[in-house]
């Protein structure tokens, strides 16, 4: 089948016809997507390319120096990432923060085992992750990264000028252009039957796993979130996606879509692969591998239980199923859970002190949650220097 543009639709796009006839012009609109990068970020790390200190001068451009150093494409890039859409209202954006501010352990196993997990599902999207390599290893370390992303852009104030959420934000989408400048040089990555590596229908894919697909997370385990807060949550992830790469045209301006665009995703996606079991695994073995005392070790299986039990709740049977994950008995207590949750939530809304002790303890969670998993190592986001074993071709 042909793509909009007359060409045809790379080999990675499933369920074509099906997927036209239901979602129309947005179908079209996603997989032309499949074959555009970042321009802006591209053109800076071929310009850091082979510089010596190029975190150095990432560093200094992030921080408003306009020296001669400091490749022109680099400066391009923070400039038109620093201007401030119109559309931005940092209302929304702080009643988003204050969502976040409030999901604590629940938005810890959401983004787990419902935001990573589903990223993992993609046969496609998942093979830059793939190439990274020591996948049991690097497993904890990607986790802790993600949630200090994450916390640094829901931040209060993380997104304003000069916030920590910026400039993570900035690091991360230069990492996604050098991951991409490698993987395209690379003999091993099947351009033929993968696309673009890191492409703008993935990148908004990935911002999609961090705002409705969080949500909606949130909600199967009985927190409250009204549709205003889904709307204001995703406005938040909105602008990081314009900061991060993704085309603002592409983007869309409420919960409800972004979720439709989620289900035509899934309908293309095709079915999980080898990988996407592989990378699932390493995440639970990552999990597993946590427990520090005596106590969590004796009960690692009933944990294991646990957190595979929330997982199947958070991304359904089929696709658990597809992944390997078992069911277990604790999967059968999980409505209860979620049904307390919602008791704790009526309880939260009725008492200020309630909901400020909420908070508290969800800053603490993942406060100690980004502290554990980085182990004393900072979370850098430098550019990657090189690839390691990745699948190969056909």
């Amino acid at each position: 089948m042909e793509g909009s543009s007359g060409r045809p639709l790379p080999p990675r796009v499933a369920n074509a016809a099906r997927a036209r006839a239901r979602f129309g012009a947005r179908f079209d609109a996603l997989t032309a997507a499949l074959e555009r990068s970042d321009p802006l970020a591209d053109a800076a790390v071929e310009a850091l390319s082979g510089r010596p200190r190029a975190d150095a001068l990432i560093s200094r451009a992030l921080a408003g120096e306009r020296s001669p150093e400091i490749p022109a494409a680099m400066r391009a890039l923070c400039e038109a990432a620093h201007a401030l859409p119109p559309w931005v209202e940092w209302r929304r954006i702080a009643r988003a923060s204050r969502l976040f501010g409030r999901a604590g352990v629940l938005g810890g196993f959401v983004l787990a085992f419902r935001s990573l997990v589903g990223g993992y599902l993609s046969p496609i999207g998942n093979k830059p992750l793939v190439f990274s390599g020591r996948l049991r290893q690097q497993a904890p370390r990607r986790l802790a990264e993600t949630s200090r992303f994450v916390t640094a852009v829901c931040a209060p104030e993380g997104l304003r000028p000069g916030g920590e959420g910026v400039a993570i934000t900035l690091r991360v989408r230069l990492m996604h252009a050098q991951v991409r400048r490698l993987l395209r040089q690379s003999p091993r990555w099947d351009h033929a039957a993968w696309g673009l590596p890191i492409n703008q229908h993935d990148m908004l894919a990935t911002i999609y796993l961090f705002s409705t697909v969080f949500t909606g997370g949130l909600r199967i385990l009985g927190m409250d979130v009204s549709e205003d807060e889904g709307d204001d949550y995703f406005h938040l992830w909105r602008y990081v996606g314009v900061m991060i790469g993704v085309e603002p045209e592409l983007l869309p301006w409420s919960e409800a879509d972004a979720a439709a665009d989620v289900e035509l995703i899934h309908a293309i996606n095709g079915e999980p692969d080898d990988d996407s079991r592989a990378l699932t695994s390493a995440l639970f073995a990552a999990a597993e591998e946590s427990a520090t005392t005596a106590i969590e070790r004796r009960l690692s299986g009933a944990r294991m239980d646990l957190m595979t039990a929330i997982c199947r709740r958070l991304i359904g049977d089929e696709f658990a199923d597809a992944l390997g994950l078992e069911r277990g008995y604790a999967g059968r207590v999980l409505p209860l859970a979620s049904t307390l949750v919602a008791g704790v939530e009526r309880l939260r809304r009725r008492s200020g002190r309630v909901a400020a002790l909420a908070e508290r303890a969800s800053a603490a969670y993942w406060e100690a949650t980004v502290e554990t998993g980085l182990r004393g190592v900072p979370a850098t986001f430098s550019l990657p220097r090189g690839l390691f074993a990745g699948p190969r071709p056909g």
